[in-house]
C-alpha cells in the first residue's frame, strides 16, 4: 500500500502521457484523460497527506522514493495546480485552434511534466531530485517552443542554456556533498539520502560543506527565477502556452526552492544558519529589486506575470533565509496561494492573447466593460497577487513581516516590503489599464455576448482556482497539522 501510495503520482501522468502518445487528442475521451489522471493525482496526494500526518514520513525500499510532511505539502500543490492546467489546456488549445499533431505533443510534454514533478517532491535521495529537476528542464524547452515562432524558439534556447548551467552547478554542489558525507563514514547509499544527510549534518566538513551548499543553492535558486541565473523566466512564462505557464510559474518555481529547502535542512545542523542566511538575503533581496524596477516599465502582461514570480520567489527566499518555524510555515503557505492565484492569472491570460492577438498591454482596454467574466477572473486573481485579504498570500507575508521581526531582520524585511509596494503601484496601475477605460471598438451586434466573451463552462477551473486561494486565506482547515508538520521538517524546533 505504502508503494502504491508513494508510485501512483509519478505513474499517473506517464500513464496519461503514453495515451496521449498512442491516441492523441482526436476524440473528447482522449483529451479529457489528462483531467482524469490529475485528479486521481490530487486524490492520491491527499491520502498521502492524511497518512503522513497519523504515520509519519513514509519511504520505498531503499529509500529512493520517500516521502514526509514537506514532500507531502508539495505534492498537494502540484496536484491542484496539474489538475486546474489540465482541466483549462482542452479550452485553450480549441480557442487557439491547434493541429492534432500539435496538440497531442503538447499533452505528451504536460503529462511528462508533471511526472517529473511529483519525481522530484517525492525523491529520497538528492541525486534523484537532481535527475527529476533537471528533467524538467529538457521536457519543457519543448513546451517553451510549443508556437514555433522566432520568440517561442529564442526562449526555448534560453530556458535550455541557462537552466543547464545552472543546474551543472548545482550537480557539482550536490558531487562536494557527497564527497563530504562519504569523508564523515556515511554509505553509498546515504550519502545523498536527505533523511540520512540531516541526522549526520554536525559529522560533515564545514569547508567542503559550505563550497556545496552555496553551489547547490545558486544552481537550484536560477530554477526558481533567483538572481543571478534568472534571464531565462520572463522569456520562457511569457511564450509558453497559457496551461505551461502555471504549471511553471506555479509548480516548477516552487520545487526548485524545495530543493533549496531540502539542501537548507541539511546545512543550518552543519554550518549554523548564519551563511545561508547571508547567502539568501542577498539573493532575495536583489531578485525583488529588479523585479520591481522591470515591472515599473513593463509593457507586455504575460511578462508582467513572469516579473511577478519573479518578486513572490524572492519573498520566498526571504522566508527561507529567516528559517524560523513560522517563517517556512509562511513561505509554503505563499508557495500555495502563488501557485493557485497565478495559475489563473496565466490561464485568464491566455483567453485575453486569443482575442486580442496580441500580450502588449497597450492593446488590451476596457475589458471590465467587454468580457466581464474574464475581467472579474483576470482582476481578482490580480488581486490575490497582491496580496488583498481573504487570500492566502495575505496572511503569509504578514506572517513574513512577522517572522522577519522576531529574528532581528527588521531592515530586510523594510527593504523586502518597500520593493513589494513599488511591484505592488507597478502591477496594479498595468491591471488597471487593461480592464477599465473606454472600449476601443464597439461591441459586435447580433452575437448576444461581448466581443472575446468565455463561457461559465471555460472559467470552472480559474473560478475554482480562486476559491481556493481564498479558502487557504481564511482557513487552513485540515491541512494545519501537516503545515506545521512540513515547517518542522526544514526549521527542526527553531
Amino acid at each position: 500500500m505504502t508503494t502504491l501510495l508513494l508510485l501512483a503520482p509519478i505513474m499517473l501522468p506517464l500513464v496519461a502521457a503514453v495515451v496521449y502518445a498512442a491516441a492523441g487528442w482526436s476524440s473528447r475521451s482522449t483529451a479529457w484523460a489528462g483531467v482524469a489522471t490529475t485528479a486521481l493525482l490530487g486524490a492520491d496526494a491527499i491520502i498521502l497527506a492524511a497518512t503522513i500526518t497519523r504515520d509519519g514520513q513514509l519511504h520505498t525500499a531503499g529509500g529512493l522514493i520517500r516521502a514526509d510532511a514537506l514532500s507531502a505539502w508539495m505534492l498537494l500543490g502540484v496536484g491542484a495546480v496539474a489538475l486546474l492546467a489540465c482541466w483549462a489546456s482542452p479550452a485553450y488549445l480549441a480557442a487557439g485552434r491547434e493541429s492534432r499533431r500539435r496538440a497531442r505533443w503538447y499533452g505528451v510534454l504536460l503529462h511528462l511534466f508533471i511526472a517529473t514533478m511529483a519525481t522530484a517532491v517525492l525523491a529520497g535521495n538528492l541525486g534523484v531530485l537532481w535527475v527529476a529537476v533537471e528533467a524538467t528542464t529538457i521536457v519543457t524547452a519543448f513546451l517553451v517552443g510549443h508556437h514555433r515562432d522566432r520568440p517561442a524558439l529564442e526562449a526555448a534556447w534560453k530556458y535550455v542554456v541557462i537552466c543547464s548551467a545552472a543546474i551543472a552547478i548545482a550537480f557539482l554542489g550536490l558531487v562536494l556533498l557527497y564527497s563530504a558525507a562519504k569523508h564523515a563514514g556515511l554509505s553509498g547509499e546515504e550519502a545523498l539520502d536527505w533523511a540520512s544527510l540531516r541526522r549526520h549534518a554536525d559529522q560533515l566538513d564545514p569547508a567542503v560543506t559550505r563550497i556545496a551548499v552555496g553551489l547547490a543553492v545558486i544552481g537550484f535558486g536560477a530554477k526558481a527565477g533567483l538572481i543571478p541565473l534568472h534571464a531565462w523566466l520572463p522569456d520562457a512564462h511569457s511564450q509558453a502556452p497559457a496551461p505551461v505557464s502555471a504549471l511553471m510559474s506555479g509548480v516548477l518555481l516552487p520545487v526548485a526552492l524545495y530543493a533549496v529547502l531540502r539542501v537548507k535542512a541539511i546545512a543550518d545542523p552543519a554550518l549554523g544558519s548564519h551563511y545561508l542566511r547571508t547567502l539568501l538575503l542577498i539573493m532575495a533581496l536583489a531578485t525583488l529589486a529588479l523585479a520591481a524596477i522591470l515591472l515599473i516599465g513593463q509593457r507586455d502582461y504575460k511578462r508582467m506575470l513572469a516579473y511577478s514570480s519573479m518578486e513572490h520567489m524572492g519573498l520566498i527566499a526571504l522566508a527561507a533565509a529567516i528559517g524560523s518555524r513560522l517563517a517556512v510555515a509562511a513561505l509554503l503557505l505563499h508557495m500555495a496561494g502563488h501557485g493557485l492565484a497565478k495559475t489563473v492569472a496565466f490561464l485568464s491570460s491566455g483567453h485575453i492573447l486569443h482575442r486580442h492577438h496580441s500580450s502588449r498591454i497597450s492593446d488590451v482596454r476596457a475589458l471590465a466593460a467587454r468580457t466581464p467574466l474574464l475581467a472579474g477572473l483576470f482582476g481578482l486573481a490580480i488581486l490575490a497577487l497582491l496580496g488583498f485579504p481573504p487570500a492566502a498570500l495575505f496572511a503569509s507575508e504578514l506572517s513574513i513581516a512577522r517572522a522577519g521581526a522576531s529574528a532581528g531582520l527588521t531592515w530586510a524585511i523594510a527593504a523586502a516590503f518597500t520593493l513589494v509596494l513599488a511591484a505592488f503601484a507597478a502591477i496594479a496601475a498595468h491591471t488597471g489599464r487593461m480592464l477599465l477605460g473606454p472600449p476601443p471598438q464597439p461591441i459586435h451586434a447580433g452575437t448576444g455576448q461581448p466581443a472575446g466573451s468565455i463561457t461559465v463552462t471555460t472559467a470552472l477551473p480559474m473560478i475554482t482556482g480562486l476559491l481556493g486561494v481564498t479558502a487557504l486565506g481564511v482557513t487552513l482547515g485540515p491541512v494545519t497539522e501537516l503545515l506545521h508538520a512540513a515547517a518542522a521538517a526544514v526549521a527542526g524546533a527553531s
